[in-house]
């Protein structure tokens, strides 16, 4: 069964990370561009953030028994084959673990401009993650 504390708290840091990215994010790019502590806050917490939304669908993966995903983005899948999430925010998560991997594994391939366009736009993607998680486990919405 899922341990909705934990899917709270995990989305309580979710939402703290997004807070930090829509505080640094107030620049325009050409300033962001020059900024290597506003790009490093923001690629940290987009980090964290999708970190924190892998770390949610693992645990309800886990505790309902959906199977052993072979990857990361399967387990989007997963959640999408139980009624979790819609096929479009799935595919939108799948793209923010592609954006991670390459922020961890490949950090001098980031682009500026996708990194500040993210930042400023599809974040929300993972504020819709969260709502349809709550949603279907019936918790209130959190704000």
């Amino acid at each position: 069964m899922v341990d909705c504390t934990i899917i709270i708290a995990k989305a309580g840091s979710v939402k703290r990370h997004l807070a930090r990215i829509i505080e640094k994010r107030k620049v325009n790019f050409p300033d962001f561009a020059k900024d290597l502590d506003c790009q490093e806050s923001i690629l940290f917490n987009l980090q964290m953030a999708i970190q924190n939304c892998i770390d949610i669908a693992a645990h309800i993966i886990s505790e309902e028994g959906f199977g052993m995903p072979d990857s990361t983005n399967e387990m989007f899948y997963f959640l999408e084959e139980n009624g979790f999430l819609t096929h479009t925010i799935t595919e939108k998560m799948v793209k923010a673990v592609g954006f991670r991997n390459l922020i961890v594994h490949e950090y001098g391939k980031v682009e500026l401009k996708q990194v500040y366009d993210i930042a400023q736009e599809e974040i929300k993607d993972l504020n819709e993650f969260l709502a349809n998680i709550f949603k279907k486990l019936n918790l209130s919405n959190f704000k």
